[in-house]
């Protein structure tokens, strides 16, 4: 297929581009930035460039991974993150129609999924660790989840209204930075990354077969959306004990965790405020991460000669 990738010069793009291309797909990378993985220097924002970039490229298929992040607040205001994040969106669907594109795949985010009172722990007035599914009604705490959450509505709308087959994955993190949840213990980027893979965490790699997997899928899925995260090994009921003391609960599935992590140097979150469930990707994506939790203690068992 002929594939237009936007934010191909940024982490996820730089590792999905060679991979499509693997496939035997035609990428045409489309980033502000230059990279030796974008040939269209430019925004999305760009309503015209967008147009011609897909009528010229007589593209077939988009994967819309390109926006304003997290990250980026410091840096801009709330109309930057509109622009990009929710017009640059529109205008990579008109595009799509105007040239009957049949598959578009949006790069979304769990954050948006979390409210300031998940952060804090607190479900429905319990303190707890909140469950995340498709199904919960997100109350975006930042304009990066509010834009983003936006552009989804606009994926949904797009193929109500056009029949585009459109599918929005909304990943946990998987980018390099270190992370802005402060816990109480002081932990190398590395464990906290393998901490993560628990709850809320997949590797660039996961997240790249990710999109690879909703590109095949979009005209046989027409719209979904699903959380693309590490497979967790929690279960609902142990989210009062993930709050009060997450080691025990991570015990209790992994007996050797705690000596493995000892002989690193390694501690455990003492609290998990939350835990993304990916089931839905698993049966009706058909995808499930290749990394997680069991593999990195798999690998830590390796370094020691001892018993995974």
């Amino acid at each position: 297929m002929r594939i237009l990738l936007t934010g191909s010069s940024g982490w996820l793009g730089g590792a999905l581009g060679p991979r499509l291309r693997a496939l035997g797909h035609q990428v045409t990378g489309l980033d502000p930035v230059p990279s030796a993985e974008t040939r269209i220097v430019g925004s999305v924002a760009d309503r015209d460039l967008v147009m011609q970039a897909v009528r010229d490229n007589r593209i077939e298929a988009i994967i819309h991974s390109g926006a304003l992040h997290k990250p980026d607040i410091e840096h801009y205001h709330n109309e930057d993150f509109v622009e990009t994040n929710v017009s640059g969106t529109l205008n990579l669907l008109d595009a799509a129609v105007a040239s009957g594109v049949r598959r578009f795949v949006f790069t979304s985010t769990t954050s948006l999924m979390i409210s300031q009172a998940i952060r804090a722990g607190f479900t429905g007035g319990a303190r707890k660790a909140v469950w995340l599914t498709e199904n919960m009604s997100p109350e975006p705490r930042n304009i990066y989840g509010a834009t983003k959450l936006s552009a989804e509505h606009l994926c949904r709308l797009y193929h109500i209204q056009h029949g585009l087959p459109a599918i929005v994955l909304r990943t946990a993190r998987f980018f390099p930075e270190a992370d802005d949840m402060a816990h109480a213990i002081e932990q190398s980027e590395a464990n906290t990354k393998a901490n993560e893979l628990l709850f809320r965490r997949l590797t660039v790699e996961d997240a790249a077969e990710a999109h690879i997997a909703a590109l095949e899928k979009a005209p046989q899925l027409g719209f979904d959306t699903f959380i693309v995260s590490a497979p967790t090994p929690f279960q609902r009921d142990d989210c009062e004990a993930l709050i009060a003391d997450a080691p025990s609960v991570v015990e209790r599935y992994f007996p050797q965790f705690p000596v493995l992590y000892a002989r690193k140097g390694w501690t455990m979150f003492s609290s998990i405020d939350r835990v993304y469930d990916a089931s839905r990707a698993r049966d009706r994506l058909g995808f499930v991460c290749k990394m997680s939790f069991a593999d990195v203690l798999a690998a830590l068992a390796a370094e020691e000669g001892l018993p995974g």
